[in-house]
């Protein structure tokens, strides 16, 4: 461990994969965090040390094209974070969990991390865990041999195999059973599949990212989900803020969606009203990005003239966005003049202080009631001066 330390602190480029006969989970988590990019248990079979030496080799290489067509929009500070961890994490090959509520854009960060990295010209295969019927599940994502059982009727690759050489994205990986969790978990440490009805083992060099919207941590406690496949696969955690948590990037959003659905439906972009950015930057949206695109559609196939106003958007909760118990958290739209971005700061320094007040100034209970993290918060109330 001491020597990985030594490597990243003085020679970063230099790729490490640690190969060791101690594999416990906490240790290969360690290693992982200090900059290692891979994590071997002994025996090591000649085919994983040559993709590990395959590996090393593209992560040498300085050439890590990132496709066209996929960013992350705003200039919030939760984005301009998620920004420069996915810049830091997509050299590094250990596995990613990014949580989030839904509509978070969590596929695009797992894009994002494989398309900036050195795998971003092998496959990015994206599955959602909680769409795959529990009898398919293990053929699925581990393949499986002709005549193996009812209904296999050619050799057929699984998600695993699928992905070989390039990134596993497992949405909504709470959604998997137990006993899919061990068999997931097997894969992860030995870099190896056993498709169904096979009896020799397939050797495999994937990236794992996963992620959920639910907590995992307490799904450990209730046994729903298992502490040691938690380890592997929550690294490095990476969070995927809420519009709540930054609400200064909706009118970029929707001036963007707006011209991404214009293009869609084959019309010119309409304009969007200043009160009309303004009504939407005091939403709440509970269904974050992809409720807004979806407002949005909704809008332009209803909307007759060339500019988007306050009343072509059905907002649940037209004039104002406030917390749980409170009727004046922001100020009515019809009230708002001058430039948007005074009122959005305004708006978050009464939802941080109304929290700040329920919560009798414990940040952490404040955090949780607006949904975003102690963190970001702590940072908020400074850069925002709230006493």
């Amino acid at each position: 461990m001491d020597v990985v330390r030594h490597i990243q602190e003085h020679h970063s480029q230099v790729p490490v994969a640690v190969i060791t006969a101690f594999g416990d989970p906490k240790t290969a988590v360690e290693a992982l965090k200090l900059g290692a990019f891979d994590y071997i248990a002994k025996p090591i079979e000649v085919d994983q040390l040559k993709a590990i030496i395959d590996s090393s080799i593209r992560l040498s290489s300085s050439e890590t094209p990132i496709r066209p067509g996929r960013t992350l929009l705003g200039d919030s500070e939760p984005m301009n974070q998620i920004r420069a961890m996915i810049a830091k994490v997509a050299r590094n090959q250990a596995p990613v969990h990014i949580h989030g509520e839904t509509g978070t854009g969590k596929e695009l960060v797992a894009r994002l991390i494989h398309d900036s990295g050195p795998r971003a010209a092998d496959p990015f295969i994206a599955v959602n865990c909680g769409a795959i019927p529990r009898e398919l599940m293990e053929s699925e994502f581990f393949g499986h041999k002709k005549g193996s059982f009812t209904g296999a009727h050619a050799d057929k690759k699984g998600l695993f195999e699928a992905a070989n050489g390039g990134t596993l994205f497992l949405d909504e990986i709470a959604e998997l059973p137990l006993d899919l969790q061990v068999k997931l978990l097997r894969t992860i440490q030995e870099k190896t599949v056993r498709p169904v009805g096979e009896v020799m083992e397939k050797t495999i060099d994937v990236r794992l990212i996963s992620a959920t919207h639910k907590d995992l941590q307490e799904m450990i406690a209730k046994g729903q989900f298992r502490e040691d496949l938690y380890y592997r696969v929550n690294v490095i955690p990476i969070h995927a803020p809420s519009l709540r948590e930054r609400p200064v990037d909706i009118p970029v959003l929707a001036v963007h969606f707006v011209k991404l659905i214009s293009e869609k439906i084959g019309i010119p972009p309409p304009r969007i009203s200043s009160q009309a950015l303004k009504m939407l930057a005091t939403h709440r949206f509970p269904g974050n990005v992809r409720e807004l695109e979806n407002m949005l559609e909704r809008t332009l196939a209803l909307l007759d003239g060339d500019t988007i106003t306050p009343d072509d958007i059905d907002l649940p909760q037209r004039a104002s966005a406030s917390t749980p118990g409170s009727d004046n958290a922001a100020t009515s739209v019809s009230e708002m003049d001058g430039p948007i971005d005074e009122h959005l700061v305004n708006i978050e320094k009464k939802l941080i202080s109304d929290a700040l007040e329920k919560s009798g100034g414990n940040i952490t209970r404040a955090a949780e009631m607006l949904g975003t993290s102690f963190r970001s918060l702590r940072y908020k109330i400074g850069k925002l001066g709230i006493k």
